[in-house]
């Protein structure tokens, strides 16, 4: 017999036993009432215990569990364990979700938990701040109000959320999120939000990039193409033979150039090509910069050579001397004759080193300027390809500055001109005179007597 039904009986059996006894000796009337007092007794005991556990049932889900006597001990002990094992299981789902809620804050993208009528129940603040949501607000509310994108209510209405949807922020103008809908528990969903501007950017650059490659070969192949076509099909004198040859020698050239450019920015992006640090004096390789604006400008412009201050510079002579050789041919080409370009040094009070090139040039329009680095972005694309340019040289001069950790300044004003100007950082600039250096200071102050000899080279 189990214990509950052995202790459950023991009373009755008791007072039945004691009445037993007390019959031949006080009588059937006296056993009867022992009986009935014994068991009201016991009738009452147990509805006193069901009073107990009614009112502990009806009190609030914290209340302690009452202590239970004798037959009920056991049943109130089991109800005790099972209310301190679910209250540790309840502490421990908290637990879990305060940490995923954590997590979910800490995440860099957006979460919000939607229930089985896409209404909103939860946000991290990533999502909060993409969407404008204000959980005090708008919890509760569809997500198709807050999200009003056609493209995200197609695909809400899909049903496939296999992949993600682009759609653009009605929050921040220009910003890119892709949303993406992750079922889970009982008809409830996780709206996941990623800020891809920047790779939508870089997506857009990809295809831009190969759109310009594409355009910029296929005019002097078409040109060339056309030449030798002609001089296969049709008799031509010498002369025409020569210039058909020298047009499609130029086109060649161009093409050539555009490859170089595309060699070197490849060269320059590519992680595991190390900077080759060196350290050289900066005067001899501005005056050589400044002979080939002569050369390149063909006296039509006047040259000036500014140096300021003699100094050691430390990095690429050869990135650096393709960059500013980028400026100065820039400055050259949109010049217009007898117009006047200025290289210049000089060292400010923070020990940075600056370079600048300014000319009395067309100018560029403030709404140009940040994307002038782009790759292949010209402001006037016909003059651009007219003067010989690639197109790739400032976003040449871009990469070459990051790899020494250098910025570029640029200002101009439309119709006046330019003035590009490059900020080497001062841990890569040393003054004239630095202890154990005395040999290349030397020959620094050499080239700056030279230089400053030349009537500061204000002609060509």
């Amino acid at each position: 017999m189990k214990p509950i039904l052995r202790h459950g009986l023991m009373a009755p059996a008791t007072v039945g036993v004691v009445a037993l006894l007390v019959w031949p000796i006080a009588g059937s009337g006296v056993a009867l009432l022992l009986v009935a007092v014994g068991a009201s007794a016991i009738i009452g005991f147990h509805l006193w215990q069901l009073q107990r556990i009614t009112d502990w049932a009806a009190a609030s889900p914290d209340a302690d569990v009452p202590e239970g006597h004798g037959e009920w001990r056991p049943l109130l002990a089991a109800i005790y364990r099972r209310m301190r094992a679910r209250s540790a299981y309840e502490r421990d789902l908290r637990h879990v979700i305060e940490r995923f809620r954590q997590a979910a804050v800490a995440i860099p993208d957006g979460i919000v938990v939607l229930d089985a009528g896409n209404r909103i129940d939860w946000a991290n603040p990533r999502a909060c701040a993409q969407f404008g949501l204000d959980l005090a607000q708008d919890r509760g509310q569809p997500i198709v109000n807050l999200v009003r994108q056609p493209e995200f209510h197609g695909y809400l209405e899909a049903g496939d959320y296999a992949a993600s949807v682009i759609v653009a922020s009605n929050r921040d103008a220009g910003r890119t999120l892709a949303l993406q809908l992750v079922p889970f528990a009982a008809e409830q969903k996780l709206l996941m939000s990623r800020d891809v501007t920047e790779l939508e950017a870089v997506s857009r650059m990809r295809r831009d990039f190969i759109a310009n490659v594409s355009h910029e070969l296929k005019t002097p192949l078409t040109v060339i193409n056309g030449f030798i076509e002609t001089l296969q099909d049709v008799e031509v004198d010498d002369r025409q033979r020569a210039r058909f040859l020298q047009l499609m020698q130029t086109q060649a050239s161009n093409m050539q150039r555009l490859v170089a450019d595309l060699l070197t920015l490849s060269a320059l992006e590519n992680e595991q090509n190390a900077i080759h640090e060196e350290r050289f004096t900066i005067a001899p390789l501005l005056r050589a910069l400044s002979s080939d604006a002569k050369s390149l400008s063909g006296d039509e412009h006047r040259i000036g050579l500014d140096l300021r201050e003699a100094a050691i510079v430390h990095g690429s002579r050869d990135e650096l001397a393709s960059a500013f050789g980028n400026l100065v041919s820039n400055a050259v080409r949109y010049t217009p004759p007898g117009g006047t370009i200025t290289l210049s040094w000089r060292i400010d009070p923070d020990g940075s080193g600056v370079f600048a090139v300014t000319d009395t040039g067309i100018g560029i329009a403030p709404e140009y300027l940040p994307r002038l680095t782009e790759r292949f972005y010209r402001v006037d694309r016909s003059r651009s390809r007219a003067t010989g340019g690639t197109g790739l040289g400032l976003a040449i001069v871009k990469h070459v500055l990051l790899r020494h950790q250098a910025e570029i300044e640029i200002t101009s004003e439309r119709g006046k001109g330019s003035t590009f100007a490059v900020r080497l950082p001062a841990q890569r600039v040393e003054r004239v005179g630095a202890p154990g250096d005395a040999a290349i200071a030397t020959q620094a102050r050499e080239d700056e007597i030279t230089s400053n000899e030349a009537p500061r080279e204000t002609g060509s």
